[in-house]
């Protein structure tokens, strides 16, 4: 309650998170939302300038600009967020075991993270797209290898920290369970940490996800996602710049939204 209530008196906070909604609502019901099929070609369309039957126009093989945008929220928002919690769920759970127990198993569990994390991000991903093939799913895939070992990294350091406080040890000399006295102590004490790095890290692999789609190694087509969608525009980007105008912006403000709320939560669950 005390975190929502700060989080309310933000304005540019509560304009995110109505965007970050908005958009998460219109991707899950995409069918309801888009006007026409987004695979749907009509040559007789192609560049078509924008109308009421298609409000964004037609591309250049006169598919509707609005339903593709549409249904391109999907691989570019709301598939990098399930990656993420899967990523912070496996990096959460090495972090505790880490960060609580120490010796052994925090010595293998984090030479498990620094093998992972010494390889760049980027290389990481066309290794694994070189092995698996193009395609959404296997960049997915190499995210989901890579961010885990930095998520817990993260929360390994978090958690050493609060499993010093004197009431974890009395906790722990009384005789309760490793297990009960992380759910019940380090948990909730470590969950705003948590929070903040997970919600700072959506902007950049949206981002990545784009970028990697605008070079044609993410999703296929006919697939509708934003970075292919800037892709395939660069051919009339001086004639019909606006087909690259809406992707682009797209991208840019469903990442802003995400920084910026980022950036008030953690000083909501940090007030002073």
């Amino acid at each position: 309650m005390r975190v929502w209530k700060n989080l309310s008196k933000d304005k540019l906070a509560m304009i995110s998170l109505v965007i970050i909604l908005g958009t998460i609502i219109v991707g899950v019901f995409a069918p309801l939302f888009s006007p026409h099929d987004p695979n749907e070609v009509n040559l007789s369309l192609r560049y078509a300038s924008p109308s009421w039957s298609y409000l964004l126009g037609n591309d250049h093989l006169g598919r509707c600009i609005l339903s593709r945008m549409i249904y391109g929220i999907r691989p570019s928002v709301l598939w990098v967020l399930i990656v993420l919690f899967l990523s912070v769920l496996v990096g959460a759970i090495l972090g505790f075991l880490a960060g609580y127990f120490r010796g052994k198993v925090d010595a293998i569990i984090m030479r498990m993270c620094d093998t992972m994390l010494s390889f760049p991000g980027y290389v990481m991903a066309l290794a694994v797209i070189g092995v698996l093939g193009v395609g959404l799913e296997n960049i997915l895939i190499a995210f989901a290898l890579i961010k885990w070992a930095w998520f817990a990294r993260v929360i390994r350091t978090s958690v050493m920290q609060y499993a010093e406080l004197d009431y974890v040890k009395f906790s722990k000399a009384s005789g309760i369970s490793d297990i009960k006295i992380i759910c019940k102590h380090i948990v909730p004490v470590t969950f705003s940490d948590i929070a903040v790095i997970s919600s700072g890290s959506i902007g950049s692999m949206i981002l990545q996800i784009s970028g990697f789609s605008f070079l044609g190694l993410g999703i296929q087509a006919p697939n509708a996602e934003w970075g292919m969608m800037l892709n395939e525009a660069r051919e009339v980007m001086f004639t019909r710049p606006e087909l690259m105008l809406t992707p682009g912006l797209s991208i840019i403000i469903v990442v802003s939204a995400f920084n910026f709320l980022s950036d008030s939560l953690q000083v909501a669950l940090n007030p002073n």
